[in-house]
């Protein structure tokens, strides 16, 4: 499973207004592992940022005179986030502004790229009901070190939220490290049915105990074992048996013998007991 953590800086807060992307940086993980494969730019936004947008994130139009467009890297994007799974805390805002920029540039909606996408602030505010589920707050939660992060800055906050999520969903992680791993339980049973098969006779003491249990079994009735054991019996099933045919009507009878047989049994063992 491929898994991709974005975020994205901007000029301000509402795309509608025409603000726009300034910076956006987004890293991999397959299988819930790293594999240090990560997307980074810088963008000209071709438009001022607003004051309060510049004191969260640091970064300043001067900066970004030399930075590509956003036309210029759409392509490297697309490819990079293709059917994977985006993650994003507080999706709705980066998928706005994502699809308004593709919008720009006559490509499809990141809906339509990525095969899913995930937004940790609702799984967030699901597991920690009426808290503050910033991403600050829930790196101090799961013991994160964020210390790095004084401004706002799109890779760092994307390689912070791919250890959050990992914690969050910690339970998955070790699903996948079973599921990875072969049943320990199974190779001891594999080995041990390789084994050559051990055979226990009885020993003198436990033969005499089945005799004399046998011997009292002959005295309430008629012992069928005794019966398969002599050898009259033994030597009429070494004789080829002549196939015989068998209506309906001696299947019911064998059958009410047999329940009739049954019946009887349970009776002399019942009369014993007492």
């Amino acid at each position: 499973m491929r898994q991709i953590f974005l975020d994205t800086e901007t000029t301000g807060l509402y795309h509608a207004q025409g603000h726009r992307v300034i910076e956006i940086a987004a890293v991999e993980m397959i299988n819930r592992r790293p594999t240090k494969q990560h997307f980074h730019y810088y963008l000209n936004p071709d438009r001022e940022i607003d004051q309060g947008a510049q004191e969260v994130h640091g970064i300043s139009l001067e900066f970004l005179q030399d930075k590509p467009h956003f036309s210029d890297i759409a392509n490297e994007l697309i490819a990079f986030i293709a059917d994977a799974e985006l993650i994003m805390h507080n999706a709705p805002f980066d998928v706005g502004f994502l699809n308004r920029e593709l919008g720009l540039i006559d490509q499809k909606p990141v809906e339509n790229i990525a095969a899913k996408i995930t937004d940790t602030l609702k799984i967030a505010k699901e597991m920690r009901p009426g808290q503050r589920n910033s991403l600050d707050a829930l790196c101090r939660h799961f013991g994160i070190d964020n210390s790095r992060r004084t401004l706002h800055g799109a890779l760092l906050d994307a390689e912070l939220l791919a250890e959050v999520y990992m914690a969050m969903t910690r339970g998955q992680n070790s699903l996948m490290i079973e599921l990875d791993k072969p049943d320990q339980n199974m190779i001891n049973v594999a080995q041990q049915t390789s084994q050559p098969l051990f055979i226990k006779l009885a020993s003198e003491t436990e033969m005499s105990a089945h005799e004399a249990y046998l011997a009292g079994l002959e005295k309430s009735g008629n012992c069928l074992w005794n019966k398969l054991e002599s050898g009259a019996v033994l030597e009429s099933l070494a004789v080829e048996l002549p196939s015989i045919e068998l209506t309906v009507g001696d299947l019911d009878t064998f059958e009410l013998d047999a329940f009739e047989l049954e019946l009887r049994q349970e009776k002399l063992g019942n009369e014993n007991d007492e």
